[in-house]
């Protein structure tokens, strides 16, 4: 039998909330190691379809398989010992320590009164203290930051051993530092060989990461690939209903891509001209961003 490289295989998959079709005839394979990003507006099922992935919605119609098996013959325990998802929101109800909350990750491996053991315990301090964040551990969970959360909940995820990891919109509400912190995480979790598919409202975060990107609207997949390929000015353009303009700057031998959308650099909102040598577009710095 030869070894499993594609983790997660969706095919044909349709989902409906009752008779609204949310997306439809959606195509996918995600291999171990890679990481990919699903970018579209609010809307367009993109939670959805990681909700789908996890088990915790039914297609209307396709499948879904985890090294596979379909997704709808695995049990909760099963689903967790191999899939982590790491929520948008998550709002501890009582005041446990961050290295308690880290522990809980463990959950998949205990019996239903079984209490966490010494290595659990020893588990997600590791954890911690590798991904930087020891210091967090006897801190309470409700009064850190919420950069600081969004890594503590990184760190249960990790406490369950998935071999797949969902993300949904990792970096919002969180402040540049802490948006850099977290991808570098997600990049250093792919490079490990952890398989990654997050959700994201931030462009430029498909081609920090160097992922392959799945574009969506409001019926489904309109291209999926390498985002040095697929994120042109037109696709963008077209998912997210405005024009965007796509810009290539040189850092010595390194080329970095990002986009913002075209109406920022348009004559009525424009002050003096301001040029980048390094950068093929020439462009003007907003009146409002202007100091």
């Amino acid at each position: 039998m030869g070894v499993i490289t594609v983790r997660v295989s969706i095919r044909s998959a349709s989902f409906a909330y009752g008779d609204k079709e949310v997306w439809r005839d959606i195509n996918l394979d995600v291999e171990k190691g890679e990481t990919v990003c699903l970018l579209g507006p609010n809307g367009c099922g993109k939670t959805t379809l990681l909700n789908c992935i996890h088990g915790d919605l039914a297609l209307k119609s396709g499948t879904i398989r985890i090294d596979g098996r379909d997704i709808s013959a695995m049990s909760v325990r099963e689903v967790a010992r191999k899939i982590g998802y790491v929520f948008q929101e998550h709002n501890a109800p009582f005041p446990y320590s961050s290295l308690e909350v880290v522990r809980m990750g463990r959950a998949p491996y205990l019996g239903l009164f079984q209490a966490p053991s010494r290595y659990d315990t020893e588990l997600a301090r590791n954890i911690m203290e590798e991904m930087g964040i020891g210091y967090l551990a006897d801190k309470r969970y409700t009064n850190i930051s919420g950069g600081e959360r969004q890594l503590v909940l990184i760190a249960r995820t990790l406490c369950q051993e998935p071999e797949i990891i969902l993300f949904d919109e990792p970096t919002s509400h969180l402040d540049f530092k802490n948006q850099a912190l977290v991808l570098e995480t997600i990049s250093n979790l792919a490079s490990k060989g952890l398989t990654i598919i997050m959700t994201s409202h931030f462009p430029n975060h498909a081609w920090l990461l160097n992922s392959r990107v799945a574009m969506m609207n409001h019926n489904g997949f309109i291209t999926v690939g390498p985002a040095e390929e697929v994120m042109t000015e037109q696709n963008l353009s077209e998912v997210y209903g405005l024009r965007v303009k796509v810009y290539k700057a040189m850092d010595g031998n390194r080329t970095i891509n990002f986009c913002t959308p075209e109406y920022f650099f348009e004559a009525d909102h424009l002050d003096a001209p301001y040029r980048s040598s390094q950068c093929q577009h020439t462009y003007r710095a907003p009146r409002a961003f202007s100091s």
